[in-house]
């Protein structure tokens, strides 16, 4: 049993020395690396996806070791709680020893103070008690403490003075500030929570481009903390207006803004010219109610109408994924319901449902022998074009199951239930006729706007903590540790001598000069440069 005890002791010695914790944040530091250079699922699960069957064994293997998951794998967090301990054991003991160094009387001054590195001896011609007091004034501000001739080693009146008490409290308030982050990051990886939401951006009356915080399941992705249940979300809505980017000539983008106008609460009811408007860019998110609404990308949407043989009309504006992210050349699918009283039987009305697929281009450049293979030379859009197939068939709008919005299912493909009926290349506002005198029109293209959602309530206790350590660490720095000894003798009745010394509790980086000016203090005597000045002066 006391070899146990004595094993937790060494070891609990161990993890909360200042090493240990060092350590531990180098490890910290190291284990976040793989989380920066692969991809994580919490993320982009279809990334990782891909990374794994591009990369085969090795892959793997960062797999079983969980590198795509870091911030949530077994020893990321193992690390971390070891550093949280570490940190609190580190700094309790130490807390403890600061403040009974400042209940404490400076230490006596040695027995030979001229083996000091610091030290110097002169006569003042002033008494005893005059000295004693003019100490007592050249020290106000630092810890002082006198010595009577029974205390002192070698048997005379003797002052302690010791400055530089704050450094330590400085690094204490460091490694607060540390746990106070690591504190509030862990409650806000608890509580938060992150939605990534498409919204196309447009005034189009038959265009969707609202977007309301109001459930879950309003968001294309959602992501949250252990703690939140789904409910209890900041209640507003968002109208997105417009996207507009700034393009360089080499199609670099340069700047995005949208406009959006928004309703909190009970504003929503009201009439949506009344919301309150708003510029949102990259950096510059929109606040509502401790959420912060980020501009983080676009696409677009390309707009299709269908006029059916018996003269109803469908149009959809549906977004496209951009696969080339320089000139945004987009692939995507849209999917049409015949009206509902030209088929009345309902297998019939299915077999008679229509897909597009295709690629979009915002600028179009055309090659190959027929000039006829679309590609993207610009990321505006400045002359929009399809090349799209064109599907009949049963495309799985009403069976229930979930569908990529933006592939085709190769089994509906293999199977039949999807037959290709054309293939064609088309412009803004031309049209296709197929065999039953269906018309397609490419009528153009919308841009949509990729907005993130964030909600973290400590995210400003986090810069706080923040703003506590940086400034903490800079008073670390630039505080020294000193501490000065001075030994009066009386020579006569109106003459002292006095020796000094002083060391230096760190560095000695400018110790020495604020040492000799109060030594020369002591002694009455004047700055060397004072002296220099009036030299200069005659």
């Amino acid at each position: 049993m006391k070899i146990l005890l004595a094993a937790i002791k060494k070891a609990w010695h161990w993890l909360t020395s200042m090493r240990t914790a060092l350590a531990l944040m180098f490890l910290l530091a190291l284990g976040a690396a793989p989380g920066a250079l692969l991809p994580q699922r919490s993320l982009n699960e279809d990334n990782v996806t891909e990374y794994l069957k591009n990369n085969g064994k090795i892959a793997e293997i960062y797999d079983k070791l969980q590198l795509f998951d870091v911030f949530s794998s077994t020893w990321f967090n193992s690390i971390a709680v070891l550093l949280f301990i570490s940190l609190i054991g580190c700094i309790l003991p130490r807390s403890l020893d600061h403040y009974k160094q400042l209940k404490t009387r400076p230490v006596r001054a040695p027995k030979n103070l001229s083996r000091l590195p610091l030290n110097a001896v002169g006569i003042v011609n002033k008494p005893l008690p005059e000295v004693e007091q003019h100490i007592t004034t050249l020290f106000k501000g630092w810890h002082l403490a006198a010595y009577t001739k029974e205390e002192d080693r070698a048997g005379q009146r003797s002052f302690s003075a010791e400055k530089g008490y704050s450094r330590e409290l400085y690094n204490l308030l460091f490694h607060l500030g540390l746990v106070g982050m690591l504190v509030a990051m862990a409650i806000g990886r608890m509580v938060y929570y992150e939605g990534q939401v498409i919204v196309i951006a447009s005034d189009r009356d038959d265009v969707n481009s609202q977007f309301c915080n109001t459930a879950t399941a309003n968001f294309d992705s959602f992501r949250a903390g252990l703690l939140f249940d789904g409910t209890g979300l900041n209640t507003y809505c968002l109208d997105v207006h417009n996207f507009s980017a700034n393009y360089l000539p080499n199609g670099q983008a340069d700047s995005f803004r949208s406009d959006v106008s928004y309703a909190v609460g009970d504003e929503i009811n009201t009439d949506s010219a009344s919301w309150k408007h708003q510029e949102i860019s990259v950096n510059h998110p929109l606040r509502l109610g401790g959420d912060r609404v980020y501009l983080q990308g676009h696409g677009f949407a390309p707009t299709f109408t269908i006029k059916w043989p018996n003269g109803e009309e469908r149009t959809q504006t549906v977004q496209f994924r951009p696969d080339d992210l320089t000139f945004f050349l987009s692939s995507g699918v849209v999917r049409f319901d015949p009206p509902a009283g030209m088929y009345p039987d309902l297998y019939e009305r299915r077999q008679h449902q229509i897909t597009i697929q295709g690629l979009f281009a915002p600028t179009a450049a055309w090659s190959g022998d027929n000039n006829d293979i679309l590609s993207s030379s610009y990321p505006a859009m400045n002359d929009p074009a399809v090349a799209i197939d064109i599907y009949r068939g049963d495309n799985g709008l009403d069976s229930g199951t979930s569908q990529n919005i933006f592939t085709i299912d190769p089994t509906q493909v293999h199977t039949g239930q999807l037959q290709k009926i054309e293939r064609v290349n088309l412009t803004k506002q031309q049209s296709v006729t197929l065999d039953d005198g269906t018309e397609i029109t490419f009528v153009g293209a919308e841009e949509f706007a990729n907005f993130q959602v964030s909600y973290d309530p400590t995210q400003y206790w986090v810069l706080v903590f923040t703003i506590v350590s940086l400034g903490a660490l800079v008073g670390s720095l630039t505080v020294k540790r000193r501490r000065i000894w001075v030994r009066l003798e009386p020579v006569s009745d109106t003459e002292t001598r006095v020796e000094t010394a002083g060391l230096a509790r760190t560095d000695r980086a400018g110790w020495g000069e604020e040492y000799h000016k109060i030594h020369r203090q002591l002694l009455g005597l004047p700055d060397p440069d004072d002296d220099d000045d009036d030299d200069a002066g005659q």
